[in-house]
């Protein structure tokens, strides 16, 4: 019942969010520059992390929130939170500088180090998905609701897998066995190519490069409640709120989860380390 009062309050926010960012693409009115990490934020970012942020305080107050454009705090100070909200306000950011509109609002409700809550919104086709625990996930159109679910790789069949648009591919290539035929489907946030893979329009997504525990924690629920899993690099779950940094390890966004994943794609060590 707390996570089915929450659902809708998170699918308003992260719409609104949306729109707010994508009012700001079409305006091209921007400011652009590089965090301390090298990766992009723009005043667009900052300015439906603010949104995500008051709507939250409002429905929520008593839920601590981490989100991708916020100081974080000392784990220390978080390690104990029984649940928290953990929030991408724009997960694509170099898709939004880019001009090709595969940039999506990324809201997840963590509870007890996993995901049970998560809503992505996908602006420019103004879609949602999302997923609490134990009921299954879901792609909205307008009124249109329907449930999704990951599909079966069928064996001789080729590969499909999803990436980025800007993403070379002989490091992917280089992590399936021998046998498999790929195909790629480029796409472009993260959260989007794992949706991708959820609704089974891929078999799976091979992420290799830095990310954080805001781009996978929505995905992980709803990609779990489609039937599929997300591993890191050896075949081993995600962590969250475990460690002083949210860095993620490289990952896999896998469809049917029973399926033989380690005939078809081969473990690898981190591309770098994330004590």
């Amino acid at each position: 019942m707390f996570l089915s009062r929450l659902i809708e309050p998170v699918k308003q926010t992260a719409q609104r969010a949306g729109e707010t960012l994508w009012s700001i693409y079409q305006s091209g009115d921007y400011q652009h520059e590089q965090k301390s990490d090298a990766s992009p934020v723009t005043s667009a970012d900052l300015a439906a992390n603010s949104l995500i942020l008051h709507a939250l305080a409002e429905f929520s107050p008593d839920i601590p929130v981490v989100s991708e454009e916020m100081h974080l705090l000392p784990l220390k100070q978080r390690q104990d939170w029984p649940r928290y909200w953990l929030i991408d306000p724009m997960d694509g950011t170099q898709e939004f500088v880019a001009r090709s509109g595969d940039f999506a609002v990324s809201i997840a409700l963590v509870e007890h180090g996993w995901p049970v809550l998560g809503v992505i919104y996908w602006p420019k086709e103004q879609v949602w998905y999302y997923a609490t625990r134990g009921h299954g996930a879901f792609k909205q159109q307008g009124s249109l609701i329907k449930r999704i679910q990951v599909r079966q790789h069928q064996a001789g069949q080729p590969l499909t897998i999803a990436v980025s648009r800007r993403q070379p591919l002989a490091p992917i290539q280089h992590l399936l066995n021998e046998l498999v035929q790929p195909e790629f489907v480029a796409l472009g946030s993260c959260s989007l190519k794992s949706c991708l893979v959820a609704e089974g329009g891929a078999d799976c997504y091979l992420r290799l490069g830095p990310t954080g525990e805001w781009d996978t924690a929505a995905v992980q629920i709803i990609v779990e409640e489609a039937g599929g899993k997300i591993l890191d690099s050896q075949f081993m779950p995600l962590s969250y709120n475990q460690r002083e940094t949210l860095a993620n390890p490289d990952f896999m966004v896998l469809g049917r989860a029973e399926q033989s994943w380690a005939t078809l794609i081969r473990a690898h060590s981190a591309t770098r380390s994330i004590t």
